[in-house]
């Protein structure tokens, strides 16, 4: 069903895939748009070790949760800032593509308590997560992307 890659030896671990997935702060989540277009958008996201799925939150609604709506199926393409090797220009940058399907979580109390988890992978203070749960949780829509494929690589911009 998914395509192998092409570039075997650009291909990186699932491990290093996690490790970028946990540690980037943001990527472009894809879906099937309005009249079958593509609709790409950056965004927060939040990697769960315990199940696997990448976990966000947005508005409840708007262009992205019409599509998500439509069309359960998604991708999350994460990419880190890269490196360069010593005495040279170019800059190798390792990404991962993630392909699954959006759940949107209809139990409340568990979906704030993902917000607190996304949010405490940008700011350690307390009083300001809190602070926003209890104004904006009610209106907070979060939801999963249960992968069903996983893939990364490196490869250098030369």
């Amino acid at each position: 069903m998914f395509r192998p890659m092409v570039r075997k030896k650009q291909q990186i671990t699932e491990a290093e895939c996690i490790e970028i997935l946990k540690k980037e702060p943001r990527g472009v989540l894809s879906v099937l748009g309005d009249e079958g277009y593509p609709y790409g958008l950056p965004i927060d996201h939040w990697y769960c070790e315990e199940d696997g799925n990448l976990y966000f939150h947005s508005g409840m609604k708007g262009h992205k949760v019409d599509a998500m709506k439509k069309h359960d199926k998604a991708s999350f393409c994460v990419f880190d800032e890269g490196y360069r090797r010593e005495g040279e220009w170019a800059l190798n940058i390792r990404s991962v593509i993630v392909f699954g399907r959006i759940q949107i979580m209809e139990d409340q109390e568990k979906a704030m308590e993902i917000v607190r988890k996304l949010s405490y992978k940008y700011t350690s203070d307390t009083e300001f997560i809190e602070k926003e749960i209890l104004q904006s949780g009610v209106h907070t829509l979060v939801f999963a992307l249960v992968p069903e494929h996983m893939t990364g690589k490196l490869v250098n911009e030369s």
